[in-house]
């Protein structure tokens, strides 16, 4: 295999094991198309597949799978033959049997398998979802799919939530560093209840007592004195008076 083919499968791989907790020994779940490609282009579905990821793997298939292959009958009797040659997943539609691309689905939710399929709606189907692998024949390749546009944006979002949380954390930090804790809001039944201070405003003087000035009361009486009436001295007092 090119070097550069398998660069693009180990990035690949490690951006799903980092993110969506992908381990080895990686979990392939074949279904009929896949072999049936495999046929046609002659190759060994294992032997290819161990190769191309270059670490253990574990082929898997699941009833449904085969009785579908089964019921298509003689056209892909070779492929129902092939996918028999896999270990059988339970799939927990034993007894009542569901498509192979609706039984896909459901094994994916809480499994990390990645999907061999060359049914193009089941692939569309899985890409519109976070964390799906997907793993295809192109002519006697496999092709391990880059990752969809779903998946990296769900990991975006995580990266963005974590930086947000650790900026977070990071100021709660500096502020109880620093002892700038925020200060706890007092329920209105623990305020203090007493007699309450008299309003500023309504101590204020009026206009008209700011106009006094201090000098006026002063000036007051001073009016007050002048204004105080003369005794007038009859006329025969005052020449008696002078005669003395």
């Amino acid at each position: 295999m090119k070097i550069s083919r398998f660069k693009k499968s180990h990035k690949t791989l490690v951006f799903f094991a980092t993110n969506f907790d992908y381990r080895e020994p990686y979990q392939v779940l074949v279904d009929a198309t896949f072999c049936q490609a495999a046929l046609l282009h002659k190759i060994g579905i294992d032997e290819q597949i161990r190769k191309y990821f270059q670490c253990s793997a574990k082929l898997l298939t699941t009833q449904c799978v085969i009785l579908e292959a089964e019921a298509l009958g003689a056209p892909l009797t070779g492929a129902t033959t092939l996918v028999k040659k896999f270990h059988v997943h339970k799939c927990g539609h034993e007894g009542k049997p569901v498509p192979a691309a609706d039984c896909i689905k459901s094994m994916t939710k809480d499994n990390r398998y990645i999907i061999a399929s060359q049914d193009r709606l089941l692939q569309e189907s899985l890409r519109k979802i976070p964390g799906r692998c997907l793993l295809y024949l192109h002519k006697a390749t496999p092709v391990l799919e880059a990752p969809s546009k779903a998946s990296k944006k769900w990991v975006l979002k995580q990266a963005k939530d974590l930086m947000l949380g650790k900026h977070a954390a990071k100021i709660d930090y500096m502020k109880e560093k620093q002892g700038l804790k925020p200060v706890e809001a007092t329920s209105s039944s623990t305020k203090r209840k007493g007699p309450k201070n008299p309003n500023p405003l309504s101590c204020k003087k009026s206009k008209k007592e700011k106009a006094k000035s201090p000098l006026q009361g002063v000036e007051q009486t001073a009016l007050t004195k002048a204004k105080r009436k003369r005794v007038k001295i009859p006329a025969h007092v005052k020449a008696a008076l002078g005669k003395d």
